[in-house]
């Protein structure tokens, strides 16, 4: 028996019977013991250091701005609000707006769009909420100002509407149910090109994902060249045998800069997994195919992905992302799924 057997053996046996009874003699194990979550517990100060280090010299923040601005977009549609609302934190807002709106063409989380939202919602905040000596200034400040675009609009077109405006698609359950079973996930592959634009359509599609304060702490890297291609391809163990005739491969990036508190370190992970999903539904509708490749939070793969694609101190690879044209003659596992039954609890409580 090898040391690093024996130290396995001793870790599973007698330590994790007792720590992991108690919070505090759990951190006292990853302390002492593994070092399992480390580059976790870098990544998310990394993030933080990020954000509070811009938020205290007052540099353009567009994660912070977003999600300002959806709490504004939220405030304004509550049922019976408040003559004047977001009082502790509308200064701010308009503070940042003003920093984003002179420095959108050097920002690389900005774009014309995200602009026109934030003074849709900020022009329906000034003509929506009363007017005093705190929200007057504000109010100037904020009309005063040379907004980019704004003669682009000639009213707000981004700003908070009624669900019943909404364009309703048509499409019935059972055509969803049918478009969610065609999507498998496969594994082989034609050799034919994928144009990117649909890959681009379909990202307009994901992106409708529903995101924690509308931040969407995630980008996409994209690689369609063979050489890169396989290099990307061949680190995740899951995908050795076949990651060749993937004809596209992507990396699915989280950004931990996004977010203030340790408490939110894992939204990148559920944001980033609810865009993907509409992404991979709608290449579905473009002839596309798609498999998603688990990416294994180890310190040894983490390395190499490191050093292969350029990924920021805040930044972690999430997942993967095979696209092409299926191989009719490709196999496809069956994959039986849970019944309902399985997998909803019924007003279930400790009350």
């Amino acid at each position: 028996m090898t040391l690093y057997d024996i130290k396995i053996k001793v870790q599973n046996n007698i330590l994790l019977p007792i720590v992991r009874k108690h919070k505090k003699l759990a951190d006292l194990y990853f302390f002492l013991f593994s070092s399992e979550f480390s580059r976790e517990h870098q990544k998310v100060l990394q993030g933080k250091y990020k954000i509070v280090t811009a938020l205290k010299q007052q540099k353009a923040h567009a994660f912070h701005l977003r999600r300002q601005v959806h709490r504004i977009e939220k405030g304004l549609i509550m049922k019976n609000r408040r003559p004047s609302f977001a009082r502790d934190y509308i200064t701010d807002t308009v503070n940042y707006y003003e920093l984003l709106a002179k420095d959108i063409h050097s920002n690389p989380e900005a774009d014309k769009d995200f602009l026109l939202w934030a003074y849709s919602v900020l022009k329906a905040y000034f003509d929506a909420v009363t007017h005093d000596d705190f929200i007057q200034p504000l109010c100037d400040r904020f009309e005063k100002f040379p907004h980019p675009y704004q003669l682009e609009i000639e009213a707000p077109t981004s700003a908070p509407y009624k669900h019943k405006d909404i364009v309703n698609s048509g499409i019935t359950y059972d055509a969803f149910l049918n478009l969610a079973k065609q999507r498998r996930s496969v594994r082989y592959y034609l050799d034919k090109e994928v144009p990117f634009e649909l890959i681009q359509k379909a990202m307009v599609a994901g992106a409708y994902a529903p995101s924690a304060c509308n931040r969407q702490p995630f980008y996409y890297h994209v690689f369609t060249e063979q050489e890169k291609k396989d290099k990307v391809g061949e680190l995740p163990p899951g995908i050795r045998p076949f990651f060749k005739n993937i004809p596209v491969i992507m990396v699915l990036v989280g950004r931990l800069s996004a977010y203030i508190s340790e408490r939110d370190r894992h939204t990148i992970y559920l944001d980033g997994g609810l865009a993907s999903m509409g992404f991979i539904l709608a290449l579905e509708t473009l002839g596309l195919s798609s498999l998603t490749i688990n990416w294994p939070d180890i310190e040894f793969y983490e390395n190499k992905m490191d050093a292969l694609i350029p990924l920021a101190d805040d930044e972690r690879p999430l997942m993967l992302i095979g696209v092409g044209y299926a191989d009719p003659e490709g196999g496809i596992p069956y994959s039986q799924k849970k019944s309902p039954d399985l997998l909803i609890k019924l007003n279930e409580t400790k009350l």
